[in-house]
């Protein structure tokens, strides 16, 4: 049997509800809640920086790698609560002046190894039954997108996908895109 690549949305929250309070609590949950909103691989979301956000305008710039489309996605209310709390709380980091957004306790951006250590533990104190890691919140991206009954063509927009192959993976599989088919 394949290992699962993805979260289901009781999973993604029971991820985010077992983040330890402390230090690093916002800034952890936030990571956490855009990965899997805005479908961030890894990469993407630690390099994003503050000019990124535009709190006014209720959106974040996703620069896409791997050759991808980069755009712009609203931010939802409970990301722009979780952001605010986690720009209060970075205000006393070291190198607060920084341009990333996300810092390490040593005031330098945090790095891809220190949050896949963070997801895969919070994985384990959920009692999730696979070994969680960051990109498997951008394939629970995709497939809670497929599962909303989104176009292929708008979930391979989002995601940043050049190539519509990459896409239906998570169409794929979605047995709600036969519901409207009347016999």
């Amino acid at each position: 049997m394949r290992t699962r690549k993805y979260l289901n949305k009781n999973e993604v929250e029971r991820l985010l509800a077992n983040v330890t309070r402390g230090n690093n609590y916002y800034r952890d949950q936030c990571m956490i809640l855009m990965c899997y909103i805005h479908g961030f691989r890894v990469s993407e979301l630690t390099n994003l920086q503050l000019s990124d956000i535009d709190l006014v305008n209720k959106t974040v710039h996703v620069s896409r790698l791997k050759n991808g489309f980069s755009v712009q996605h609203p931010l939802h209310d409970t990301e722009i609560i979780l952001l605010k709390a986690w720009l209060q709380q970075r205000s006393a980091y070291l190198n607060a002046d920084s341009a990333w957004l996300f810092l390490s306790r040593h005031g330098t951006r945090i790095s891809r190894q220190r949050f896949y250590k963070a997801v895969k533990s919070y994985g384990e104190s959920a009692g999730i039954s696979v070994v969680v890691t960051p990109h498997m919140l951008r394939h629970s991206c995709g497939y809670a997108l497929a599962e909303q009954g989104m176009d292929t063509r708008l979930i391979q927009d989002y995601l940043g996908h050049r190539n519509i192959r990459h896409t239906v993976l998570y169409t794929a599989s979605n047995a709600a895109r036969f519901k409207s088919i009347i016999f």
